[in-house]
């Protein structure tokens, strides 16, 4: 890649950053003038926070903050490849600094949670995914997702000819031939 492009790289992906950052400022914004409206308690955060756990959604969220650095840092080297090492080396210094913002991500989703949910729903959610029938939900529903996901793409494709023969026909008795 040649300068002009890699300064054009940098300044599109600079563009897209600012509108990342005001998009995120804009819903914060928003999220703040809506949870002052309906701040959820203390308990009703505390037993989101457990349906998380129970949920295993603690490990959703490990890849958000070395992702973000990764991103960032990968912001940096189109334009300054001659500094790689440098920026891998802050790249890592970032991730081990800011490795405690994962928890801080949790608590935000646990606000979340709290806000579509009673605290009792929440205790009661709990109580579920502790369950051996909610420990099976948490081991087989990705894979029913999965299947799911596969067999409506099959079924899509299938219907799709049907479809497309039903087409031929309804054309073919107007005279016409797709």
């Amino acid at each position: 890649m040649d300068r002009k492009s890699s300064l054009r790289w940098a300044l599109a992906a600079a563009r897209l950053g600012f509108a990342v950052l005001l998009g995120v400022a804009t819903l914060l914004g928003f999220a703040a003038v809506t949870a002052q409206a309906q701040n959820p308690t203390a308990g009703a955060v505390a037993s989101a926070r457990e349906l998380i756990r129970a949920k295993g959604g603690g490990a959703m969220f490990e890849p958000a903050v070395p992702g973000v650095v990764e991103s960032t840092k990968n912001s940096f080297l189109p334009t300054n490849p001659n500094l790689s090492r440098e920026l891998n080396d802050v790249a890592a210094q970032l991730r081990r600094e800011y490795e405690a913002k994962k928890a801080e991500l949790v608590y935000e989703v646990a606000i979340v949670y709290a806000k579509h949910f009673t605290e009792q729903e929440l205790k009661e959610l709990v109580a579920f995914y502790k369950s051996p029938l909610g420990q099976k939900m948490l081991k087989e529903e990705p894979v029913a997702l999965d299947e799911s996901l596969k067999r409506a793409q099959d079924w899509t494709i299938e219907f799709a000819d049907v479809v497309m023969a039903r087409f031929r026909a309804e054309m073919k008795k107007r005279g016409h031939t797709l």
